[in-house]
């Protein structure tokens, strides 16, 4: 789960962290769940530990990689790096020597660009103060609806270089979202078997309040059955908006 990434914001994805739980509603159809069943019945070494059944599941018990720390070392070209596409950093059993050995990484390879996703926001605030932030980092949180907006509140008092949120599953309405200090917005439906609808007008929601703001704005997918089941056009027009990236 390292090298070359299908997920359209991003280039590659590093996974020093594996495994996870559900927090909120948006972890209700996990795709890294449901990735990890497959690559557990791969033999894929990272994928081998039982998580709790009440909220993980058969390969998706959180496991550290110390080994695979290394690996942005390895590759020389720039690259943007979506970290623990298949966990969370700041998960409350990922210790916080590890989160500090992971931030270590980011800023030793200041050719590429790291961006990291949480919905534990609070432990993220926590920890901010004991963290050394690299000016590549990309910090992120999910917000997939209104009652989860205390999360933006948290990522604005890190001092990250890019601040960006997630509303991927977009599950309801976000009217009245503030992005003060918010650098950056992803937007998009949930995808697979069990996926959940999207609504036009929260969509559009959002993209007004980017426009209003001048805050970039890419919205990923309307979902369905498989991401590419309904496109990716939201009025007649692809949005792919992005920070821009520091050139080391």
């Amino acid at each position: 789960m390292a090298d070359r990434s299908g997920i359209e914001w991003t280039e590659s994805t590093w996974n020093p962290v594996t495994g996870c739980d559900k927090v909120s509603s948006g972890c209700e159809n996990c795709y890294a769940l449901t990735l990890s069943k497959r690559l557990k019945a791969m033999g894929n070494h990272k994928y081998q530990a039982d998580g709790d059944p009440r909220t993980s599941g058969p390969g998706f018990g959180l496991t550290l990689h110390p080994d695979s720390l290394d690996i942005p070392r390895k590759w020389r070209s720039p690259r943007v790096i979506f970290v623990n596409s298949m966990s969370d950093l700041f998960h409350a059993r990922v210790p916080r020597s590890f989160v500090k050995d992971v931030f270590d990484v980011m800023r030793d390879t200041p050719q590429h660009t790291y961006q990291v996703l949480t919905k534990r926001s609070l432990r993220m605030r926590r920890m901010a103060d004991s963290l050394d932030w690299p000016s590549n980092l990309w910090m992120g949180v999910s917000v997939e609806d209104g009652s989860q907006l205390a999360r933006v509140d948290h990522l604005r008092d890190v001092p990250s270089a890019v601040r960006f949120l997630s509303c991927e599953p977009l599950l309801g309405s976000l009217a009245g979202l503030d992005l003060t200090s918010i650098d950056w917005v992803i937007a998009g439906g949930e995808s697979g078997i069990n996926a959940r609808p999207m609504r036009l007008e929260w969509a559009r929601e959002i993209r007004d309040i980017c426009l209003a703001r001048e805050t970039p704005f890419f919205f990923k997918q309307w979902g369905g059955r498989t991401p590419k089941t309904l496109g990716r056009s939201l009025d007649g027009r692809t949005w792919d908006e992005m920070p821009e990236r520091e050139v080391a």
